[in-house]
C-alpha cells in the first residue's frame, strides 16, 4: 500500500545528465528525472512527479494509454504531439503549454525538433474520489 509522496523541502535541481533515465518503453532521447514518488502501477494507487526531457529530434512511434492521470507541463522548447512511426507529421506546440488528460486516453506519439522540457504528474484518483 502507498505510504505517500516524501516531505521535500526546497532543494536545487541538478538539469545536467545526472540521474536521468530513460523511462520502459520509451526509446533513447526522451529521458526522465523522478522528482517524487509512490505510485503502485499494479495497485493503482499512489502519484509521480516527474521531470522528462526529449532530446533535439529524439521521437516516440507508439501512441501511449495508461490507467492514470496525467498533467503536463511543457516548460521549455517544442513539443510535436501525434507524429507517425517515421517521426514525420504531427501538431506542433511551444512552451509554455499544459495538458489535462484522464484515465484511458491515447495521446502521442511524440517528437521535439529542437528537444524540450516537461513537467509531468501521474496519479490515481482514490475511491473517495479524490
Amino acid at each position: 500500500m502507498s505510504k505517500g509522496k516524501p516531505h521535500l523541502e526546497f532543494m536545487a535541481l541538478d538539469l545536467t545528465d545526472d540521474g536521468w533515465e530513460v523511462p520502459p518503453g520509451y526509446p533513447d532521447g526522451i529521458k526522465q528525472k523522478l522528482l517524487a514518488s509512490d505510485i503502485d502501477e499494479d495497485n493503482k494507487i499512489g502519484s509521480r512527479t516527474r521531470l522528462l526531457r526529449i532530446d533535439p529530434g529524439a521521437y516516440s512511434t507508439e501512441p501511449f494509454i495508461h490507467d492514470h492521470w496525467e498533467e503536463v507541463y511543457l516548460i521549455a522548447g517544442d513539443l510535436i504531439v501525434g507524429n507517425d512511426a517515421a517521426g514525420e507529421g504531427g501538431e506542433p506546440f511551444m512552451a509554455p503549454t499544459y495538458a489535462c488528460r484522464p484515465p484511458g486516453t491515447y495521446h502521442g506519439p511524440f517528437k521535439s525538433e529542437g528537444g524540450c522540457l516537461i513537467l509531468e504528474l501521474h496519479y490515481y484518483t482514490q475511491p473517495d474520489g479524490n
